[in-house]
């Protein structure tokens, strides 16, 4: 039995709900409601729930950070239950997919995102999986980059999205159930 802990990335408050950069929050409440719960209590400035998952101990975080201080509450929640980083799986947006598109990751750099930023200098270590979710590219090179992940979909983007969501919360519990190259060999690449 192993504990593990994953994180969707996002800014709390209504007005950011349904923003690019909120997918991770998106996907992790999707994962909560197939695993039977909500992420809902209150502690290591976010939200949480921990829940049994085919042996293993699970704890879905959303921190409450805002993005570019995620890691703060990663590393306390990591820290209380002794998780160590390569079972720590994160959920965020990535702007180099086209909405729709997954990429599950090993480890690496941040990649320029500030949230994965964050959680790599507070937990000191980049060896944790991720799920990208797509949320498409900036529509041209001068515009600004906040603007952009801070943007809703688009009503086609949001039907792309939706099946995203899903993938990307069996794309987590597959990373627990059979490591990441099968999940990226599953996952990586083409829309369904």
């Amino acid at each position: 039995m192993q504990n593990w802990l994953i994180v969707g990335l996002g800014n709390p408050g209504p007005e950011y709900a349904k923003t690019r950069h909120n997918c991770g929050f998106r996907a992790l409440d999707v994962l909560a409601e197939k695993l039977g719960c909500r992420v809902d209590k209150g502690k290591f400035q976010g939200l949480y729930n921990q829940v049994s998952y085919k042996g293993n101990k699970l704890y879905l975080l959303k921190p409450l950070t805002y993005m570019n201080l995620s890691g703060q509450s990663v590393k306390q929640l990591a820290a209380f239950f002794h998780i160590p980083a390569q079972n720590i799986i994160v959920m965020f947006d990535d702007i180099s997919l086209e909405p729709g598109r997954l990429r599950i990751r090993a480890d690496g750099s941040a990649g320029g995102h500030n949230g994965i930023k964050s959680i790599i200098s507070c937990i000191g270590s980049q060896d944790f999986p991720r799920v990208k979710i797509g949320v498409g590219a900036k529509p041209h090179p001068d515009y600004d980059l906040a603007n952009w992940v801070l943007s809703n979909f688009t009503a086609s983007e949001e039907k792309d999205l939706s099946s995203a969501l899903d993938r990307a919360a069996d794309a987590a519990l597959c990373i627990i159930d059979r490591g990441v190259p099968e999940s990226a060999n599953r996952y990586n690449g083409s829309k369904p």
